[in-house]
Formats: structure tokens, sequence, C-alpha cells
């Protein structure tokens, strides 16, 4: 059945996906006119062994028709969520209301679509979009024989169409784009590049077989979200149960989280638990990719850092794929908030006069509409929540900021600017049985919850702290840093066959403004599992945008636990040395102002 809808001159408001992601608010400005239909329609489409139902929404503009025909956007929901929420819809009314056939969706496992939760796997998740497609490109009718013959064709079966949307609605455009490359344009949006690093994270560089820290609040929360859905959603269909021990999702995602949650890293289980995050992630699959992609990743995100962009980005560029990259304020940290002035908000009407915004209607121009014209704007751009200006907030680069200043930790606890100047020492530090450390409650925004500020417990952490800074620096990327540490009973351990038995730390970055007060940029730190002490080791830190205010000090710190995060098995202690010859190196991707 299909219903007219006048365009509203109400907010219409994005939340990209449910409870647990970010919100990308979405409406039409009062000044803009248009109506559209919505059509409710079922497929049933293939997607890897099995048959599902899929369940979605036909935004047709008015005025488009077989002799008029328009480009398609084609999304989904954010993991929890579902074509009827109020973030998912808003996409199909945002864009039907500027000319584009809209086609949204429940993903599998969710709303009223069929089949398990399969974490947007390319050959599942990816398939399924695949067939809406075909229906796009007229191949094929829905369920009830509705067709789209409307479509602007590139040739027969080959329709024009974008995606858009974010978090879990956000991978499964790559993994779409990665099976079917019929797909013309895509807009991630807060989203992974690998599941092992998401949840699971080791920062030291080189050590990917090495497992990191599980991430237990973020993942346990999205697990539960996706295993209790029949308190929240009755009547299932019976393709969305999988066994009683493994109710919504397909069950290689239960054991990955099992094994997580365990608390141990045997070979064989090991080598399952990354093999499977990195197969349903675009780390495997981007080789695949050729439509051009606009990352967009949120700078308050500890589920999906920016360095999960930035290694999506460097992929695809480095094989010829067109991309470009925004880094916003916003993510999935800090509840469901209000984006800042000037930042993409479209129930403010602000799809054509915030930059992001500007940046998503130019690329779908570009690629959908063929205005070749139309300047998508620079290959790397940033918020900066310095800047009062709304219309300046955002700096552009052509690429992202190398590494560029150089820090020595010095044996006396300080940071200092030249080998030279590193004084000798030894410190110490050690982990008790229970986390001494909080950067973050990762819930607790999502939920409505207070989070206590960030701390570490003394004798359980060391620091390295700068001078007053004479002038203001600017940290635009993903700090690195390269340790040695000493740590007798954790070399001993490590020998173990379980990776859990090796040694785990967490580096972070305070900004220490003149009072004393710390502020622990939005609240990230990099979790490592030092795959052998007794070799230096290189970590990459999260990626920020942060200015260091003149007459601040740079603190950076190595701390034994976290509790966001699983830690050590046993009491570890660890000593860190220094000496001008030797010792510890802090670099910075700092840019001029």
């Amino acid at each position: 059945m299909s219903r007219r809808v006048p365009r509203s001159r109400a907010a219409v408001v994005l939340a990209l996906g449910a409870a647990l992601t970010a919100p990308l608010a979405l409406t039409t400005p009062s000044s803009a006119a248009g109506q559209y239909d919505v059509t409710p329609l079922k497929f049933t489409v293939r997607a890897g062994e099995r048959t599902c139902t899929v369940d979605a929404d036909l935004y047709r503009p008015a005025g488009v028709d077989r002799a008029h025909p328009a480009p398609a956007v084609l999304a989904t929901n954010g993991f929890g969520g579902s074509k009827d929420d109020g973030s998912t819809g808003a996409i199909g009314k945002a864009f039907a209301q500027r000319g584009y056939v809209s086609l949204v969706y429940s993903g599998l496992g969710f709303g009223k679509s069929g089949c398990l939760i399969s974490l947007d796997d390319p050959d599942i998740d990816g398939r399924a979009a695949s067939g809406l497609i075909d229906f796009l490109a007229g191949k094929r009718g829905a369920d009830d024989g509705t067709r789209a013959d409307y479509v602007t064709l590139d040739g027969t079966g080959d329709p024009r169409v974008g995606m858009i949307g974010g978090s879990y609605g956000g991978a499964v455009q790559l993994a779409t784009a990665a099976v079917d490359h019929r797909v013309d344009a895509l807009i991630p949006m807060i989203t992974w590049n690998d599941l092992a690093y998401s949840l699971d994270p080791n920062n030291a560089v080189g050590a990917a077989a090495v497992p990191g820290a599980f991430k237990w609040q973020w993942t346990n929360g999205f697990y539960l979200m996706g295993e209790t859905q029949p308190l929240t959603q009755p009547a299932l269909d019976p393709s969305r149960i999988n066994s009683l021990a493994c109710l919504h999702f397909v069950t290689r995602a239960c054991d990955t989280v099992r094994t997580l949650n365990s608390g141990g890293y045997p070979p064989d289980r090991t080598r399952q638990l990354l093999a499977y995050a990195r197969s349903v992630s675009p780390v495997s699959y981007l080789d695949r990719v050729k439509a051009p992609t606009l990352l967009i990743q949120g700078q308050a995100d500890s589920l999906f850092n920016l360095n999960e962009a930035t290694a999506t980005y460097r992929t695809l560029k480095a094989q010829g794929t067109e991309a470009k990259m925004i880094w916003q304020s916003w993510g999935h940290s800090g509840g469901l908030t209000d984006p800042a002035a000037g930042e993409l908000d479209l129930s403010k009407g602000n799809l054509e006069t915030s930059y992001v915004g500007r940046r998503v209607l130019a690329w779908f121009d570009r690629y959908l509409h063929r205005r070749r014209n139309t300047d998508t704007g620079p290959d790397f751009a940033y918020y900066r929540d310095w800047i009062t200006d709304p219309g300046h907030t955002y700096a552009t680069a052509g690429q992202v900021p190398a590494l560029s200043r150089t820090l020595y930790l010095s044996g006396d606890g300080s940071l200092v600017d030249d080998r030279r100047k590193v004084a000798r020492g030894s410190r110490t530090y050690s982990n008790w049985l229970v986390p001494t450390s909080h950067s973050e409650s990762s819930l607790a925004g999502v939920v409505g919850l207070p989070d206590p500020a960030p701390y570490d417990t003394e004798g359980t952490y060391l620091a390295w702290t700068s001078a007053p800074l004479t002038h203001a620096v600017d940290v635009v990327g993903a700090p690195r840093a390269t340790l040695k540490v000493i740590s007798p009973k954790a070399e001993r351990t490590q020998r173990s066959s379980d990776a859990a038995d090796r040694l785990v730390l967490f580096a972070k970055l305070y900004d220490v403004a003149p009072d004393g007060t710390r502020t622990l940029v939005h609240r990230l730190v990099a979790p490592v599992r030092v795959p052998d002490v007794t070799r230096s080791f290189t970590v990459t830190l999260p990626g920020i945008v942060h200015r260091y205010e003149r007459g601040h000090r740079l603190r950076f710190v190595i701390a034994a636990s976290d509790d966001a995060y699983f830690g050590n098995r046993g009491v570890k202690p660890v000593t860190v040395t220094a000496s001008p010859a030797d010792t510890g190196v802090l670099r910075l991707p700092v840019v001029a102002d």
C-alpha cells in the first residue's frame, strides 16, 4: 500500500543506529518543496546459504517516473535499529525530499527482517543488499509484485545507486560494494575497518597475530542487545532463531564473544577468533571495493576510533579507489547528544549549510547525478573544537598529517624535546588483581548515567610530563610511542602458549592545565598486549584532534589496567629505565595553526 506524504516543515532527526550509536540528524530546510510516496515492501533475497525476508520502505519523489527517472539511495539501520526507527526512516525522507529514489530497509536480524545477525558479512548482508539493488535496477519485483522502473540506469540491470549510513549501517556499504560493483557511491559513517581491532584492540605496531585487550563493555552491550531481542521484538521471524546456545547471531559470532569473555587466548581458538572477526571486516575485502567512498568518522568515539577510518582510507587510496575522509566531532561516545554548533544537524535544516552536509550532497551530486564539475572537497578535513566561529571549525589538508614532533621519556618523569636532556633513571609500577585506572564507562552516555572523570591509581602507572608550552600545539592524527620495558614475571609467562599470559599495558595522552586539571582527550586509550617484553615495541595511539593551549603541559602515561578492558593475568611488575642513549620516544603529528 502506498501513502502520499507531504514534505514536512518539522524537524526530522536521524540518529545513525539505535541505542548504541551516535546521532546524525537529517531533515529538510523548510524553504524546500517536494512530496514523495512511501510504499512498504517485502523482499525475499538470497543471503549466503539462506533465504531471508527483508522489510523495506520505498520513497518515491513526486514527478519521478519512467520518463523522468532519478538516482537511488540505499540505506539500512545501525545495530539494534530498524527501518521503522526515527533514525533510518529519516534517511529515506531526507533524500526523497531532495529528488532521490530512496530504499531503506531493516538489516538482517533486525526489525521485521529475517535471518540471523551476521555482522555485515559481505557474503550474507552484502548479498542481501545486492538483491535490493536488483529491484532498483528493475530486474525483479518486491514480493507483492511492485517494481521500480524509474531509477536512472547506466545500462541494463545497472541502477545509479549510492549508499549512506552509520556504524552497522556504514560497514554494510563496503560489504555490498565488495560483492556488487553496481554501487556508484558510498558514504560510510562512524564504522569499523577491523572488528578484531575494534573489539579486542592491540595497538602494538606489527602485532596483528597477537590479540589485544578485550573491550568488554562495548562488546557485551551489543551482544546482549542482539541476544535479548525476544524481549523487544515479539513474534520473531523463525529464521532469526539459531539455537538455545546462540539465539540470534550466527554461531561464529557467539563463539567469538565467548572466547573474548573467557579471558584466555588458546592458540587454535585465537586464530579462529581473529580470522572470523577480520573476515566480516572491510580489512579483508577492501581490495574488491571500487565505488568512490567518502569516509566520515567521529573524534568522540572509543568504539570505532579515527584509526579505523584512516586504515580504510589509506587502503582505498593505495589501490586507486577514489576516497576522501572527514573527521567530524561526534561519534559513538558521550551518548546521544546534540552535535556542536555548525556540525551536521539536519534537525536544524543544515544539510545545505553545514560543512559535512555540503560534502555529502556534493558526493552524491558528482557520482549519482554525474555532474563532473561538482567539487567534492579536499582529501582530508577535520573538525577543531577550539574554533568558536561555526563557519570555520573545519580545517582541510591534502593528506593526514605526518608525525613531526619528537619528545623523549626522561628518567625523572619529564617529557623533553632533546635527547641530551634525558636524565638517567629507573621507575617501576605494578598492576593489581582489579583494575586501578578508569578511562570511561563505555555505555554511560548511551543510557544517560554519569561517568566519573578518568583517573589512575598511584603505583599502578608511570607518567612523563612536559614543561608548560610556550605556544599552542595542535595535534592532528595518531601519536606513536616507542617503548622498552623490563618485567621478569612477564618474560617468564609470555612463554606460555596462551597469549593471555603476555603483558598488557595502556598508553594515553593527557592535557594538563595550569591549575592541574587533567583531560584525557575523548577518553581514548591505546591497549597493548606486548608481543615480546625483551624487545622494544611501538604503540599507535588513537587519532585525536586537539589543541594543547599555551601554558598547558602534555602528559604521556602508561597504566597497568583500565576498567573498560580485560587486562593482565596475574601481577606483573614493570620497570622503565632511561638514559640519553636509550630511552622511550613519543612522536606527535603536529600541524601549524
